[in-house]
């Protein structure tokens, strides 16, 4: 199996990526998933006027650390002139590439004619792309879905446009915009895509495990792979998927320490990150559940995590969780503490 995925100067063979989740993929969780094998990673989302406006929140996600190259910094919006000043300013941060946001479906983006309403003008879509294209240095990405509605699965024709506006990939999220993340994910259009241009297409929806990646390799031929929610507590997902990509089995599952010394190391970063001790421990929680699913007695363990908001805190109680953990593993027929793998 080899798959090739180019993007300016960015060259990977059989690529699993990292998708943008707003609230998800800030810097340490990109550092996370990078060190656990993840060969291209994305920004959240970043909002144009914000940037524009050079509102704190928006400028913050700019931030980029040196080892989780190569990174996209994805942006969204509706006018096009706030558009080209926001593709200036993530471009000084030195991104390998910039990625414009086509597909969300929340509301509150799609009501200022962002992310997938641009499904409903491809001309619109092509038009802002090209002038991203001629606006900076850097390769421009598009990352999209098949279309408004089930009704109007336009992706044909938008990836024609868009490799003619000079876009360097696509990348579909195999959903349509009234879909949200409900239904399956069709993955038979990436093949039809792929016929259609000649930039490279990377596949983006259900991919839930190493399986499932090079399911999307072997039945779709698209450059790459992009994992999304299946990797939130879950950064183990690349390094498995490369392994089933090279040995057609995972061969490397997470014992319990390593989950748990992960998720330390993770939220440590974050902490040093965001600057706000407090603040970062409880944007933290939304971890908990990925890094200690299926561990024995995890479910106590998770509802004293959420009541805490210091770092130390939850050191204690992660510390003494392994001690539990490791006392069982030393017993005597005890029940195992991997009750399921994921």
């Amino acid at each position: 199996m080899n798959h090739h995925l180019k993007i300016g100067n960015i060259e990977v063979e059989n690529g699993v990526l990292l998708a943008p989740m707003e609230d998800i993929t800030d810097l340490p969780f990109r550092v996370i998933c990078k060190r656990q094998g993840a060969d291209i990673v994305y920004t959240e989302f970043i909002s144009s006027d914000g940037l524009v406006r050079d509102a704190k929140r928006s400028m913050q996600k700019l931030t980029l650390a040196e080892e989780e190259h190569p990174v996209s910094i994805q942006i969204f919006g509706g006018d096009m002139e706030v558009m080209k000043l926001a593709a200036r300013k993530a471009e000084e941060s030195g991104p390998d590439f910039i990625d414009i946001n086509c597909g969300c479906w929340v509301k509150n983006v799609v009501v200022r004619n962002a992310g997938a309403a641009l499904l409903k003008d491809p001309p619109l879509m092509a038009q802002m792309t090209k002038t991203l294209v001629n606006e900076v240095s850097l390769p421009v990405t598009v990352k999209t879905r098949l279309g408004w509605s089930k009704d109007e699965i336009v992706i044909i024709d938008v990836a024609k446009r868009l490799e003619d506006a000079g876009a360097a990939a696509i990348t579909v999220h195999c959903r349509t915009r009234d879909m949200g993340h409900g239904g399956e994910a069709d993955w038979m259009w990436i093949p039809k895509i792929r016929e259609a241009v000649n930039i490279p297409v990377i596949l983006n929806g259900d991919v839930e495990n190493p399986e499932d990646v090079v399911e999307a390799f072997n039945l779709t031929g698209c450059n790459a792979v992009m994992i999304g929610r299946a990797a939130i507590g879950n950064p183990f997902v690349f390094r498995q998927a490369k392994e089933m990509i090279k040995y057609g089995k995972v061969i490397s599952l997470p014992t319990p320490i390593e989950r748990i010394e992960i998720c330390l190391d993770h939220l440590r970063v974050s902490v040093r990150h965001k600057g706000n001790e407090r603040k970062a421990v409880i944007e933290f929680r939304k971890f908990y559940a990925g890094y200690l699913r299926g561990l024995w007695n995890a479910t106590s363990v998770k509802q004293q995590l959420q009541q805490t908001d210091t770092l130390s805190a939850a050191e204690d109680m992660l510390y003494a969780y392994y001690e539990l953990l490791n006392n069982r593993l030393e017993s005597v027929e005890v029940e195992p503490i991997v009750e399921t793998v994921n």
